[in-house]
């Protein structure tokens, strides 16, 4: 397992360290001080499985990373990190392509369950970002990119098999995905799932997949 911690403080680098390291035996973390370096980074390692995206970097805006990374590697799950959660900064990552945001100030135990949670495909949300039933303060809540990508193949006719080769994930990958998806549009199959996304609204970030 590779991640990938992008951040220009080096304290916050050897903090996330510690945090991590009893997330997976065979893990291997990587360093990044700013957007350029990052970008350098994952040439040479197409097998990252999670980047960690300070949302201030030095040399650019954590955002216009963000942007770039899922331009070069649509389907690496990335985290913003920041001690600033609002919900507006939490909706502005999400519609420009990350899996959830990490607040810096969270506990050790919140945060590594955030990691552990976007591993498994699943939008992550600060604690403090939530409500009392649990979800996310703000309305306008949608899915992640991936699982707009699983939608869409879903829409299509896709088999989850046939969906994790296409995007070349396992499939029990893509059984979390639907989860997620079920569980947003609150329906219990995949028939009534693709009812309901009739009227899902794909623009933002990807279209519809063409078979």
């Amino acid at each position: 397992m590779k991640i990938l911690i992008v951040d220009d403080h080096a304290l916050v680098r050897e903090g996330l360290a510690q945090a991590l390291q009893n997330l997976s035996p065979d893990l291997q973390l990587l360093e990044a001080t700013d957007g350029a370096q990052a970008l350098a980074t994952l040439t040479p390692h197409p097998d990252m499985d999670l980047v960690l995206l300070d949302y201030h970097l030095p040399d650019s805006k954590g955002l216009e990373v963000l942007v770039e990374i899922g331009r070069v590697r649509p389907t690496l799950p990335i985290l913003m990190m920041s001690g600033l959660c609002t919900p507006q900064v939490m909706r502005q990552a999400l519609q420009l392509g990350a899996l959830g945001f990490l607040s810096k100030a969270a506990a050790s135990e919140e945060f590594l369950l955030g990691v552990q949670n976007a591993l498994k495909g699943e939008v992550v949300i600060p604690q403090a970002l939530l409500d009392s039933r649990g979800g996310p303060q703000f309305q306008d809540f949608f899915l992640s990119p991936r699982q707009e990508r699983v939608l869409a193949h879903l829409v299509n006719g896709l088999t989850n098999r046939e969906i994790a080769a296409a995007l070349h994930v396992s499939e029990e990958t893509i059984k979390t995905h639907m989860s997620s998806i079920l569980r947003y549009f609150d329906v219990q199959n995949r028939t009534q799932a693709v009812v309901a996304a009739a009227n899902y609204d794909f623009k933002t970030r990807v279209n519809k997949v063409r078979t």
